[in-house]
């Protein structure tokens, strides 16, 4: 009986150190040094306007924004964000993308925040993390399609996720 209490009393001591981050406060430098990749996902940013910026940057470069839809505590959040920094994923995305990452909790269970960025650019609800939008430099959603199928980062083979990374890295759209 006593197992089943302090069983009970770790998980819900979990679960709230889970909630307090999705509040915005910062992670314990140990769960910090346990994921470096969690740091991306800060969510003390203004959400808007590091979009806006990378959106600039893009228009700038002719390349279209990755924006990464993600949470610090997800573990497919950090494996997206963790290969995004490894050399050979670099490599593509300086030279192919605006990389952005916006914080934006735990939509799932209805305590998500930044959401309006997603409904910016037509998608009204996040099923899982991340959500990986492929937008063109003047802002039109290009992969409507698949942007909610990453949630499942951590499972997929480095070549899967790069090999979609580079194709995606192709589309464009018409313009004027």
């Amino acid at each position: 009986m006593k197992a089943a209490i302090f069983g009970a009393a770790l998980g819900a001591l979990a679960f709230t150190g889970c909630t307090a981050t999705h509040a915005g406060v910062t992670e314990s430098a140990t769960k910090e040094a346990d994921h470096p990749e969690a740091r991306l996902y800060d969510p003390s940013i203004d959400a808007s306007a590091a979009v806006d910026a990378a959106l600039a940057r893009a228009a700038q470069r002719k390349v279209n924004v990755l924006l990464v839809l993600g949470a610090n505590w997800c573990h497919d959040s950090r494996a997206f964000a963790g290969w995004m920094e490894t050399p050979r994923f670099k490599a593509l995305t300086d030279a192919r993308y605006e990389l952005v990452y916006i914080n934006v909790g735990m939509p799932q269970t209805k305590d998500g925040h930044n959401l309006h960025i997603a409904e910016r650019f037509g998608v009204d609800d996040i099923e899982g993390t991340p959500t990986v939008l492929l937008l063109s430099w003047d802002g039109i959603l290009l992969n409507d399609e698949t942007a909610k199928s990453w949630r499942n980062t951590a499972s997929r083979s480095e070549d899967a996720i790069f090999e979609e990374l580079a194709l995606m890295a192709t589309t464009e759209i018409a313009r004027e």
